[in-house]
């Protein structure tokens, strides 16, 4: 029998792609830890340093808005 696929929640990948991101174990240990694939945690550490710039950016007008553009 198969085992069905496992959804994670947003708080569970987010304090995953956290413990990554602090570096204190490696990849194989956080992987025995939350029981997960070791890809898995790659691909939220990614994500979670990928959004960094959209949090700490707040409001900021970049120059490819278009309204910057044209005026």
């Amino acid at each position: 029998m198969r085992r069905k696929r496992r959804t994670h929640n947003a708080a569970f990948k987010a304090r995953v792609a956290l413990a990554a991101v602090k570096g204190d174990r490696t990849m194989a240990e956080l992987a025995a830890q939350f029981e997960i694939h070791p890809n898995q945690i790659q691909t939220w550490k990614k994500q979670r340093v990928g959004s960094a710039e959209e949090v700490f950016g707040g409001g900021k007008i970049s120059a490819r808005d278009p309204e910057v553009q044209i005026k």
